[in-house]
């Protein structure tokens, strides 16, 4: 039986990826994109982002370009939201 207390996710997310990606929009804001991973990396630092997050945004790939946290996300793997039709 499902919790009636959780939050529902989408599908492809699960409550641990949706905090992850969340962490990731708080410490980066809206104004940063586009962005490659030492831009990222840098605005994360000066806003005091948390180790987890850091360390996340220091697996990204060099060279790529990300538009937004959606972007970011799935280069880094976690789950996220599919498109509905």
């Amino acid at each position: 039986m499902t919790d009636p207390h959780q939050p529902a996710t989408s599908p492809g997310t699960d409550p641990a990826d949706v905090e992850r990606r969340a962490a990731l929009a708080e410490a980066l804001g809206k104004e940063v994109w586009p962005a490659d991973r030492e831009t990222l990396v840098g605005k994360a630092q000066e806003g005091n982002a948390s180790d987890a997050v850091l360390a996340q945004l220091r697996r990204l790939p060099a060279g790529t370009e990300f538009t937004n946290v959606q972007e970011v996300a799935q280069a880094l793997g976690l789950g996220t939201e599919q498109q509905r039709f």
